[in-house]
């Protein structure tokens, strides 16, 4: 990055355990605000995991250590409503829609823990539907009769309903045709313009990498690399591990 912004989410030490099964072990991250940061590896590397335990939604039989700093504040205790109340949103890979509730209604609960003083929840449904065209034109459709990628915009135009300052997004381009996947990085990359900070998890690495300034690589549990997205794509570990492989993207 050519600038520096200040740091909006940082872990320490970030640790989690399923019975005897580490998922995660004393992970170090840092993402700062308008920056898009990506964490790539293999399936059950522990990324889901990752996401999950900043944003406080792991089970309770999980066994957790170190820190989840968010603008300086230990947020590690904190219930998974409070951390959303102060500006963290997750995009999950399920996308948890209400399929039998309208295109709008479900982006209209994404905006009910918002409190900005004169903000009206039209004004953001206006900014979501100009990112959205396409749901403007079925908003009063039901969420459950759209397709894959109107599915994934619903999703991350709830999120951004709540007005984050940091979105993670839990493989977004998941099952998605290659031009609606190529539209949903599109938005991606425009929100840094917004300053909202992106935390990314992606199994498509090619396309991530692209999109992001910063990246991890990790690896059963472990963050095996990071450095500027741009190196990591360079790298040649992560050429042959993640890049040169269509089953990679």
């Amino acid at each position: 990055m050519s600038k520096q912004h200040a740091t909006v989410l940082h872990t320490q030490g970030l640790s989690v355990q399923y019975g005897k099964v580490e998922a995660l072990r004393n992970a170090k991250i840092e993402v700062q605000a308008g920056q898009i940061v990506t964490v790539i590896g293999p399936n059950g590397a522990g990324k889901s995991t990752l996401l999950n335990a900043i944003m406080g939604l792991l089970p309770a039989s999980a066994q957790t250590q170190g820190e989840v700093r968010y603008e300086g504040r230990d947020i590690s205790h904190d219930a998974v409503e409070l951390r959303l109340g102060r500006g963290l949103a997750l995009v999950p890979e399920k996308r948890e829609l209400f399929t039998t509730m309208s295109v709008e209604d479900n982006l209209l609960l994404g905006a009910y823990r918002r409190r900005k003083p004169g903000w009206s929840y039209r004004d953001g449904l206006e900014s979501i539907y100009a990112t959205f065209p396409r749901l403007k034109e079925r908003r009063q459709q039901l969420a459950g009769t759209m397709s894959g990628g109107e599915r994934q915009m619903i999703a991350l135009g709830r999120a951004l309903m709540s007005d984050p300052k940091v979105l993670m997004l839990d493989e977004p381009s998941l099952g998605l045709a290659p031009r609606v996947m190529a539209e949903v990085f599109q938005v991606i990359s425009r929100l840094r313009d917004t300053g909202v900070a992106t935390l990314l998890i992606e199994q498509n690495s090619r396309a991530a990498l692209q999109v992001s300034d910063y990246g991890y690589v990790l690896e059963v549990g472990d963050i095996t690399l990071e450095g500027a997205a741009a190196d990591l794509a360079r790298n040649p570990k992560v050429i042959e591990a993640y890049l040169g492989s269509a089953k990679h993207g």
